[in-house]
């Protein structure tokens, strides 16, 4: 099997199973993101641990297992917030005490803010499967859109040192995209407040990108080409998820300021 083969079967059966966990919501969905959650440290702490020249233990692992715990749980919002910095704060004093750097407290932050947003998001009810299918159609418009029109136009490097394929055309061009595709699902869910959500969606497509960037930032500073192998033709979850989960947290937080953390949806979807 050619690896164009092996690419557009994963990613086929990772956007059916994503779009049908979504679709569910709730408890199904919880376990969705703390799996995520999971494999998101697992590729981090992978790429991160070889150049930290010391070790923690098993103490992020059994730090984020807690965190997955609380999630699957629904534990209100305020809570789960409070136990990620928690956890965070512990992790970073374990590093000063053992003369470590802060890669794991990061990755965990990361990982379980990442996680936290797409639950939240989500929740259980129809603004939740709205606000989520937003996410979605915004970041994989911004990521089609940013790779034609790159390859197309070509141009200036948005980011040579740290990801020397993507261009400011590219950039442009997925941003444009995102917001056309925002929009298009604004307007199937029949949402009336059409122009702050084209607002958002720019913000989304950007922040998405900026999440991409980051990601291949890490990757290069530990000397990785991906996140990891497991999915056949695509690398590691992260690379794929990285504009996602970025975006995620930049949604939660507009919907938290919009109609508080525990229902960010409905600021954003009115039921």
């Amino acid at each position: 099997m050619s690896n164009l083969q092996q690419r557009v079967i994963s990613a086929i059966v990772m956007a059916a199973v994503t779009l049908a966990l979504t679709w569910l919501g709730g408890l199904p969905f919880r376990l969705f993101c703390s799996f995520l959650a999971s494999i998101i440290f697992y590729e981090w702490s992978r790429m991160s641990r070889p150049a930290t020249g010391g070790s923690l233990g098993f103490l992020p692992e059994a730090l984020l297992l807690a965190f997955v715990g609380t999630l699957i749980a629904g534990v209100p919002a305020a809570w789960l917030l409070i136990l990620v910095v928690a956890l965070v704060v512990i992790t970073v004093a374990g590093a000063q005490m053992r003369g470590t750097t802060h890669w794991d407290a990061a990755g965990l932050a990361y990982a379980s803010l990442s996680s936290l947003s797409l639950a939240l998001l989500r929740g259980s009810d129809h603004a939740g499967l709205i606000a989520i299918l937003f996410l979605f159609a915004v970041v994989w418009a911004t990521d089609i859109a940013a790779y034609f029109v790159g390859r197309a136009v070509g141009g200036p490097k948005l980011a040579p040192s740290i990801s020397p394929g993507k261009t400011q055309s590219g950039a442009l061009g997925g941003a444009v995209g995102g917001v056309v595709a925002g929009l298009l699902l604004a307007i199937a869910a029949r949402a009336d407040n059409l122009v702050m959500l084209g607002l958002v969606a720019l913000v989304l497509s950007i922040v998405s990108q900026v999440g991409d960037l980051f990601e291949s930032w890490v990757k290069r500073r530990h000397g990785c080409k991906d996140s990891s192998n497991l999915i056949p033709g695509h690398g590691g979850v992260m690379d794929r998820v990285d504009g996602l989960v970025a975006a995620a947290f930049a949604l939660y937080v507009i919907g938290w300021i919009a109609a508080g953390a525990d229902h960010p949806a409905t600021g954003l979807f009115p039921n």
